[in-house]
């Protein structure tokens, strides 16, 4: 029997940035939004990841494959490290959080250039959701996460760990995705096309990882 998925967004985006990863998801599954990640957050709400783990245990209902992308990935792992017993194994798609982008400066070039191969078509989805989480809460959440060492954390996981990205994804970089699956004695995988948007762009092959984490068998 599979375990269930739960699917946290990227950073700004909401639950149907996930539509068209679910379709072909077979497990059950639900998408928990987080504050900065498809919610506004309040004026003195803690967004680093660590205290972003808390709130996502409080919602898991039963052992389960987590699934980050993007900022959201540095949540997940520190979800693993802190709740073992709720992970039965994590999937990484596209996960930023690389130190040595420590500039914004930096960061947002090579998300602009990411965002190249996957736009216009991606403007009209991602707009809403941006809108509905606000940008002053996305601006406050990405700060927490550009400060969360996530090669740091990502080695204390005990569960099963998969970790994808597009071909042209600039800020999860191959060398980026590689370290993370060799400290975490995990799986990196390259996608041929997107970029940083697989959750999107990718939607089949992703759901296809998804389903084997979750056909896993458990490990104590």
């Amino acid at each position: 029997m599979s375990a269930p998925v739960v699917l946290v967004p990227g950073l700004g985006l909401g639950p149907e940035s996930y539509a068209r990863t679910v379709e072909h998801l077979v497990t059950p599954y639900h998408v928990v939004t987080l504050p900065g990640y498809g919610e506004p957050a309040g004026a003195h709400e803690d967004l680093h990841p660590r205290a972003l783990a808390v709130a996502l245990a409080e919602k898991i209902r039963e052992r389960s494959v987590l699934v980050g992308h993007s900022a959201s990935c540095q949540i997940v792992v520190e979800t693993a490290v802190r709740y073992a017993d709720l992970v039965h194994a994590v999937v990484l798609a596209a996960p930023s959080g690389d130190a040595r982008m420590s500039s914004w400066v930096d960061r947002t070039v090579r998300w602009l250039g990411s965002a190249v191969p996957d736009s216009p078509k991606l403007i009209r989805t991602v707009t809403p959701q941006y809108v509905r989480t606000t940008l002053p809460t996305m601006a406050r959440a990405g700060e927490a996460s550009r400060q969360h060492d996530l090669a740091g954390v990502i080695s204390q996981v005990k569960a099963p760990v998969f970790i994808v990205r597009g071909k042209h994804d600039l800020l999860a970089t191959a060398e980026w995705v590689q370290r993370l699956a060799e400290l975490s004695h995990g799986e990196a995988r390259t996608f041929d096309t997107g970029a940083h948007m697989p959750v999107v762009t990718n939607g089949p092959e992703l759901a296809a990882l998804i389903e084997r984490a979750a056909a896993l068998p458990e490990t104590s």
